[in-house]
């Protein structure tokens, strides 16, 4: 356990670091409370011949050429994506976002998440390295689905945060299974990776299927008045760390 605290790497300034302390305990502590809620959490070994890649195709956009994979899988028969760019296959501390969709804040441009910029920012990472990986799953609203992510919206409307309105709705705050994501990372033949995220229930999620992870790279997008509460939250109830605010 205390191995897998070690391998998060914020590399945050000290007041930053006193920050984290302050809001979520120690990393293990963290670890702990993500097992804790997991108790079924399977070996990336488990998804071994459960997807698979259906088609590669070109995919131009003004962050530069990505080749876009569609993966099919037996798991939650939805269609998940990755984006590369480069030839980062089999290659060790490739840079990588696993985002989940969000489709108000990726294609409507909202402003109450974070997401949309996020996956920009991650795409205009990617290409300034010239090489990484974005694995795009197709998990709404941290698991809940698109229906139920509106509702909640309606739910914070009233007065209530992101994790409330989860729970008014008799939901889990985080639904995320990141054992499809993970096991596309091995299909491409990566064990050790340089993870692009704030949220350290991710980094342990993906660490408990298998891979490696050598650095946490921050994504912080400055907040503005419609999503302050949303980060706030995220980061006082659902484990991400901001160490610029």
């Amino acid at each position: 356990m205390g191995g897998s605290a070690r391998a998060v790497r914020a590399n945050a300034p000290a007041e930053g670091k006193k920050r984290v302390l302050e809001v979520h305990g120690s990393e293990v502590d963290v670890v702990n409370r993500v097992l804790e809620h997991r108790p079924g959490l399977k070996p990336v070994e488990t998804y071994e011949t459960q997807i698979k890649c259906a088609v590669e195709t070109r995919l131009p956009t003004p962050f530069g050429e990505f080749r876009l994979r569609a993966y099919e899988n037996e798991i939650d028969d939805l269609t998940h994506l990755a984006l590369l760019m480069g030839e980062p296959e089999g290659k060790d501390d490739v840079l990588v976002r696993v985002h989940s969709a969000c489709l108000t804040g990726d294609a409507l441009h909202s402003l109450r998440c974070d997401c949309g910029h996020q996956l920009r920012a991650a795409m205009e990472r990617v290409a300034s390295e010239g090489e990484g990986v974005i694995v795009y799953m197709q998990q709404e609203g941290r698991g809940i689905g698109l229906l139920n992510k509106m509702k909640a919206y309606h739910l914070q409307d009233e007065g209530f945060d992101t994790v409330e309105a989860n729970q008014r709705l008799g939901l889990a705050p985080d639904l995320r299974d990141y054992g499809i994501g993970a096991q596309i990372l091995k299909e491409l033949g990566l064990k050790r990776i340089r993870l692009l995220t704030n949220n350290l229930t991710k980094v342990v999620g993906l660490r408990g299927f298998g891979l490696e992870i050598s650095e946490r790279v921050p994504i912080e997008i400055e907040p503005n008045g419609h999503n302050e509460r949303y980060l706030k939250t995220k980061r006082e109830k659902l484990n991400h760390v901001f160490e610029k605010y």
